[in-house]
């Protein structure tokens, strides 16, 4: 049984997560609260496995009771979040601070955003919370690296921001060209670009479709109904069109991871981050058949090692590595002069 405290000021958006979380025997609701103050209490009463919590609320925005959560008592976290510029801006520094997932209220246009709810809750009450990370300095190019000829793709979901966070900051500012899809609500990749943009000596920004790959450019897939792919012989470009959901996601990394191994070959370095479910797994063994180098983060510093898992036990990963040591393995693979 997984306990959950629900934290939202709003008695119908609690009403909502408790009866989405209810129907599912798996789960508990133990207690509800209506601001940061009343949940600080009911921590300490209830001791729950995981808890849900408001982004805007009373006495305290989510965001600052989650820092001091996160600081003092680590714990599972799924943030609730409105579907706008400002809430997806909030939610990503939340995701930073260590929450492991978020999810959407519902509207008009997504009345069932809750639908996903329960299964993002059961993998942050199985995940690896750990205190917020120090960000390492933005790494500046060098006389030591070359950018070859190879591509990069790369693949999260659950746990995904902070590490693509962490791992990006390492890319030097010619960087191989990079591609990402990150599960993601559409309203919240292009904050997320600009975030990593801000923090990367790379450009970084949300794909469109005809962008042209290059030396020093990231792109990240936009969420939303479309799958980020890649396609060219000489002059490989990105192409963003609409498309069903592939192994139950939309960007799907295994699209992706399949777009580069028919496109780049040889020439591909894929790269598998923490996620739930197995999306990429697939892509990631036909990057590695098509003679490409493939990279899988290991479980402990995994915040959910399902993704990772997936494609190690079917022999789609190289090399399975922490996550500190994949931005270094990557400028390695990617290094026409080779390592120092």
């Amino acid at each position: 049984m997984i306990r959950v405290l629900i934290v939202d000021d709003s008695a119908t958006m609690r009403k909502l997560i408790a009866a989405s979380l209810s129907a599912d025997p798996e789960f508990e609701v133990v207690g509800e609260a209506a601001d940061p103050l009343q949940a600080r209490e009911a921590i300490k009463a209830l001791n729950p496995d995981v808890i849900t919590l408001d982004v805007e609320m009373p006495n305290m925005n989510g965001l600052d009771f989650l820092e001091r959560l996160m600081r003092l008592r680590p714990m599972p976290v799924v943030m609730v979040s409105t579907l706008t510029t400002r809430g997806a801006e909030i939610t990503l520094a939340a995701l930073e601070l260590g929450a492991v997932d978020c999810v959407a209220k519902p509207t008009s246009g997504t009345p069932r955003a809750f639908d996903a709810l329960p299964d993002k809750v059961r993998a942050a009450a199985s995940a690896r919370v750990r205190p917020q990370r120090v960000a390492p300095a933005a790494c500046e190019p060098d006389g030591h690296f070359a950018p070859g000829d190879r591509v990069v793709a790369i693949g999260s979901s659950t746990g995904g921001v902070e590490a693509l966070l962490a791992l990006v900051e390492r890319l030097p500012a010619n960087c191989a060209p990079t591609v990402i899809t990150q599960h993601m609500p559409a309203t919240f990749t292009k904050s997320f670009a600009e975030r990593l943009n801000r923090t990367c000596a790379a450009e970084v920004r949300e794909a469109r479709d005809g962008d042209p790959l290059a030396a020093g450019k990231v792109f990240l897939a936009p969420g939303g109904d479309s799958h980020l792919e890649i396609d060219g012989v000489n002059h490989l470009r990105c192409r963003v069109t609409p498309g069903p959901p592939m192994s139950g996601h939309c960007p799907s990394v295994d699209r992706l991871f399949e777009s580069v191994a028919r496109t780049a070959k040889a020439r591909a370095v894929g790269v598998i981050l923490t996620g739930m479910g197995r999306d990429g797994a697939r892509g990631l063994l036909s990057i590695r058949e098509a003679g490409g180098r493939t990279l899988g983060q290991n479980e402990a510093t995994s915040v959910v090692y399902g993704m990772p898992k997936a494609a190690f036990e079917i022999g789609a990963v190289e090399r399975q590595l922490p996550l500190e040591k994949i931005g270094p393995a990557i400028r390695q693979l990617t290094n026409r002069e080779g390592p120092r």
